[in-house]
């Protein structure tokens, strides 16, 4: 399962990597380690729900973010600001934030009931109102199942220091 696993992450880098210079990484000590394959179905579907968010975000894909955030969402950013799922969004379509790349270094799932709470740490490569960020982020996120769908409700992050 672990050998799995760890082909359809390298096919899925590799994928990402032929359709242009953005990407999602994982790192494969993340997918691949043992507390991956412990996990339960519904501590991976919130994983997976948020590698398509971290994605759709460098990709630009507003179908799947329209999908994976809630309407009610509380976007706070490591700088202080909060955005609401449309002003997020809108963001991203305006051009004032763009995603060039997010790297996963750790991830934790923990679901309590329709609620899902992650734990993670990562690197976020982007342009914020044409600022150059990367930035080192510990962050938390928020989940709440409707249905069979996973949708962010909440994220606050906090910059590390470099």
């Amino acid at each position: 399962m672990k050998v799995i696993l760890f082909v359809c992450l390298l096919l899925s880098v590799h994928l990402l990597r032929a359709q242009g210079s953005s990407a999602v990484v994982v790192s494969p000590t993340v997918a691949a380690s043992a507390s991956f394959t412990a996990m339960s179905a519904d501590e991976k579907a919130v994983i997976e729900t948020e590698k398509q968010r971290f994605a759709a975000q460098v990709s630009k894909n507003y179908a799947v973010l329209d999908q994976v955030l809630a309407n009610d969402l509380v976007y706070t950013h490591s700088n202080g600001g909060a955005d609401t799922k449309q002003s997020y969004i809108q963001a991203l379509r305006d051009g004032r934030t763009t995603y060039d790349a997010i790297s996963v270094e750790e991830q934790k799932a923990r679901v309590y009931g329709n609620t899902a709470v992650i734990n993670g740490l990562c690197l976020f490569k982007a342009t914020n109102k044409g600022e150059i960020i990367n930035s080192h982020l510990r962050y938390i996120t928020v989940y709440v199942r409707t249905g069979s769908q996973w949708q962010m409700v909440a994220w606050q992050s906090m910059k590390l220091a470099q």
